[in-house]
């Protein structure tokens, strides 16, 4: 049929261009969802009610409760009082405190959604990091990774199982019972975190974090940038580190060439002309350096001294979360900028540094970090302001501990309604938000910010485009092709394929757009293959989850790439091996729970 054929090639374009846009990021997210909306509207392939099915979908709409219901919780206190109780069992063992780290941050994500979770553990990280002069970048990525882990156990840990619960559900399929993934996430999620712990000190960095609160009666420390002059003397120095540390008592952090940052503990550089560094030393250190004529202020016509009339300023680093306000937004155009109590020093994204005379174009992305001088209290200001994350500030994100146990017993009243079938998902959490309100654990116009509207866009174009494949016969071409390369081999091998296909997908896609394009090519494989589907829809549901080996593959793993200071190549080294151990441990055990 022609008229098909050409459909067919029109979803593939559609598809294709979407694809390209969400892994190349040259368009937001909600424009190109929105573009996918638009472009399936206007060449026909879908009726206008169809496009917009997706706004209707009971899974948008409970996902997006989720968000709300999880931003109660944090918000209340209920997901930060494991702070104290990590730094009260702990007793100021590293090994002890990282492994309740990761089963506090696994327990928690397995209930509501991972992002704020990892906001949440992000600061106390490395206020740990600092007490038991441990490197955060020892932590986060396992953090990061321990929260996409235990998102698989529960029907709820992640918007990715509701997603795929319901889409099996309206194929006819039946949906997925809140803890009916538990009985291969546990296991996968158990294993996961013993490697973690035991693996990850030995793969990852040893960073030091530039930023650490002293205790008081220690002497005063500050965050620098200094140039490199054109004649100085420590031009060709090739281990400026230990050169700095016992000649100058500067420690170096990192070092900035033409805007790359260089790591010199990692590797020893040879300083060049022009260099910036990013040093801590006490004012006196500071300015015996300046007076020798070997290092710079980088920003010196701007009057930046040490130790004189700033006796209450501190430095610190702002972290841009996800629901930041100020996403795209020029950093000379916020608040900060306009505060003349506050000093904007430098701002670093996940690629490239830039200090202050260069950032005058720069746009903040999620995981952004922003390094500020300000007074001590002007702390509480940013503190109120849900634009940033002060990385070292424990308690950021609790305002209202009295409301805790409210919160709590609204969201386990949810958990257990779903769970037993008093009501459907969808409404048991609707429930759970207007519970919420009339209690006053949270204000509905505060919790709209966490509705991450980029996401329920992402989620609703996806679901249009998944419909318009599904109507045209472009899945059951997939299908098709896919299955030829498996041909003569049995259920559990194709089964094999479809978890590794999605859990590459989900390193370039978010694990949501992947899961909602793989799911009816999996539905279509199992059925022509004449096994029970079950099998393949839990496997997208951890195929799409297992995004280790990236940091753009899931937003934790952008939020903790600059506080850990990370490369792509540690993503590797630590994700490719979790990926792979959880890929041969669910193809393997997914058939023995659910039998094709």
């Amino acid at each position: 049929m022609p008229g098909l054929d050409l459909q067919i090639i029109l979803v593939s374009i559609i598809l294709m261009g979407a694809l390209i846009l969400l892994t190349t990021g040259k368009i937001s997210v909600d424009k190109t969802s929105l573009g996918i909306i638009a472009a399936l509207s206007l060449t026909g392939i879908l009726t206008p009610a169809e496009t917009a099915a997706g706004f209707a979908n009971p899974a948008v709409i409970t996902v997006g409760a989720m968000f709300l219901l999880s931003h109660g919780l944090i918000r209340t206190g209920a997901v930060g009082f494991v702070t104290e109780l990590v730094l009260k069992f702990s007793k100021g063992n590293k090994s002890r405190a990282f492994f309740l780290i990761l089963v506090t941050v696994a327990f928690s994500s397995a209930f509501i959604n991972n992002t704020p979770v990892v906001v949440l553990f992000i600061p106390i990280v490395m206020g740990l990091s600092c007490d038991y002069d441990v490197s955060p970048s020892k932590l986060l990525i396992p953090v990061s990774y321990a929260s996409i882990l235990a998102g698989t156990c529960t029907l709820i840990g992640t918007s990715t199982n509701i997603i795929v619960s319901d889409l099996a559900a309206a194929s006819g399929h039946g949906a997925l019972s809140m803890f009916e993934l538990g009985k291969i996430g546990i296991p996968l999620a158990l294993a996961g975190i013993l490697f973690l712990f035991f693996v990850s000190p030995k793969l990852l960095p040893g960073r030091t974090a530039p930023v650490c609160q002293l205790e008081e009666g220690k002497e005063k420390r500050y965050i620098a940038e200094l140039i490199v002059p054109a004649k100085s003397p420590l031009i060709g120095i090739d281990n400026i580190v230990d050169h700095a540390g016992t000649a100058l008592g500067l420690d170096v952090i990192e070092i900035f060439r033409h805007s790359k940052i260089l790591d010199p503990a990692r590797t020893r550089i040879t300083l060049k002309p022009e260099d910036i560094l990013l040093v801590k030393g006490s004012a006196e250190d500071l300015l015996s350096c300046l007076k020798k004529k070997g290092l710079e202020l980088a920003h010196g016509e701007e009057g930046l001294t040490f130790g004189s009339g700033i006796k209450d300023d501190v430095i610190v680093e702002l972290i841009v979360p996800p629901l930041s306000t100020l996403l795209g937004d020029r950093l000379l155009s916020t608040d900060l900028q306009d505060d003349p109590d506050i000093r904007i020093i430098a701002v670093r994204s996940r690629l490239s540094h830039y200090s202050y005379r260069k950032i005058q174009e720069v746009r903040l992305q999620t995981g952004d970090i922003i390094l500020i001088r300000c007074p001590q209290d002007k702390l509480s200001k940013i503190r109120n302001n849900t634009d940033f994350i002060v990385i070292e500030d424990i308690h950021h994100a609790i305002v209202d501990r009295e409301k805790a146990g409210s919160a709590m017993a609204i969201f386990i009243a949810v958990v257990i309604g779903a769970t037993f079938g008093l009501a459907d998902i969808m409404i048991c959490s609707l429930t759970g938000i207007l519970a919420m309100t009339l209690t006053g654990c949270v204000r509905l116009k505060d919790a709209y910010r966490s509705l991450q509207p980029d996401v329920l866009l992402l989620i609703i174009g996806t679901i249009a485009l998944g419909q318009a494949m599904q109507k045209t016969g472009t899945t059951q071409l997939y299908a098709d092709f896919f299955l030829g390369l498996f041909t003569g081999m049995g259920p559990g091998m194709v089964l094999f394929g479809i978890i590794l296909l999605t859990s590459l997908c989900s390193h370039i896609l978010s694990n949501n757009a992947t899961a909602v394009l793989l799911l009816p090519l999996a539905l279509s494989t199992a059925l022509s293959l004449g096994a029970d589907p079950k099998p393949f829809i839990i496997g997208i549901c951890i195929g799409a989850s297992a995004c280790f080996a990236s940091p753009i593959g899931y937003q934790t793993q952008l939020l903790v790439y600059g506080p850990g200071g990370y490369r792509f190549s540690d993503y590797l080294k630590l994700g490719v091996p979790l990926n792979i151990l959880v890929i041969l441990a669910a193809s393997f055990f997914i058939p023995v729970i659910w039998p094709f």
